[in-house]
């Protein structure tokens, strides 16, 4: 299929600097997917809050991405905008406020990202009655899941239907519950329902153990690495922190730790991002420092975009899907 205007576009313009490099870790992407490699996209940040969904949920349907790290503030912050998202606020002047005027947002209800407030009733507490009626029922049985398969459950079970205030093609998160794709959610705990969950194991309510753990969600990546490494797992990695650093270290982990010296490195790597590199901060490290660490070799295509995630990730997704 030939390319679309804004690949075109990217193709004519972007070719020096970092325009450059997000051209380049395109193509790259997109002969891994020729290759047969599969691919891991970690996102950090608030890319929920900033609708990626918009685009990555077609990525999802197009079979371009093939298991998924995100935090517990992304996993969730999606299904938030799908069901509250007329009642979210946009800040334009956020740089201005005072702490007088952040104070009124608290007292609104409106918890700012930036220049975007999610508003605590429609979006947190609209979730919460319904997911913990899941936790709830789970926990009555027995029964334990990951974080993210909770999520599954409340998004397939049709509960939240009635508050759809967007386009369901634009939920990454349905998008990925009706291809029941694997997510690692690590720190989960550092989450709103994340924090909601750990208050009704403090009341009484429900048991810590109901909710698998992030040592569980590393043996269930242990498992699934090898089983899908034949020809390849690349890494595209949006933002820093440890969406991008709990997943990629199953490598070093298999090959150190359990001895598993055929296990294959990481076969491509990129990373969005605009930290800097100082010291001992990881999510500004150049990709080669991840050679010595055991998760790249030497050959791996390597590519850093020192830039803004919310504007280049959308526009590598475009190009993978011709647009």
């Amino acid at each position: 299929m030939s390319k679309g205007p804004i690949s075109q576009f990217i193709e004519k313009h972007y070719l020096h600097f970092n325009s450059a490099s997000l051209v380049d870790a395109a193509k790259a992407y997109e002969q891994q997917l020729t290759n047969g490699a599969k691919m891991m996209v970690s996102m950090a940040g608030a890319m929920s809050t900033a609708e990626i969904g918009k685009i990555f949920s077609e990525i999802i349907r197009q079979d371009k991405v093939h298991i998924i790290s995100c935090t517990g503030a992304n996993l969730e912050e999606d299904i938030m905008n799908l069901v509250a998202h007329s009642h979210y606020e946009r800040v334009p002047n956020y740089r201005d406020l005072t702490p007088q005027d952040e104070w009124d947002l608290l007292e609104r209800g409106l918890n700012r990202v930036t220049d975007t407030c999610i508003p605590e009733h429609e979006a947190f507490r609209r979730l919460q009655k319904h997911i913990y009626k899941i936790w709830k029922d789970a926990d009555d049985k027995g029964e334990r899941y990951f974080p993210h398969e909770f999520m599954y459950k409340m998004l397939l079970s049709g509960v939240l239907e009635e508050y759809y205030e967007i386009d369901l093609k634009d939920s990454w998160m349905y998008a990925a519950a009706e291809k029941n794709l694997p997510i690692i959610v690590p720190g989960w705990e550092d989450s709103t329902m994340g924090n909601i969950f750990a208050s009704y194991v403090i009341k009484g309510e429900l048991k810590a153990s109901t909710m698998k753990s992030g040592i569980e969600y590393m043996v269930f990546l242990s498992d699934w690495y090898p089983k899908n490494s034949t020809n390849g797992v690349g890494f595209f990695q949006i933002g820093g922190g440890i969406a991008g650093d709990f997943p990629i270290c199953v490598v070093p982990m298999l090959y150190q730790d359990m001895e598993m010296h055929d296990i294959p490195f990481w076969s491509y790597f990129c990373q969005i991002s605009d930290s800097t590199t100082s010291y001992g901060s990881y999510s500004g490290a150049v990709p080669n420092e991840k050679i010595t660490w055991g998760k790249l070799d030497i050959k791996t295509p390597k590519f850093i975009i020192e830039s803004d995630a919310t504007i280049v990730a959308p526009l590598i997704f475009a190009y993978l899907l011709d647009l």
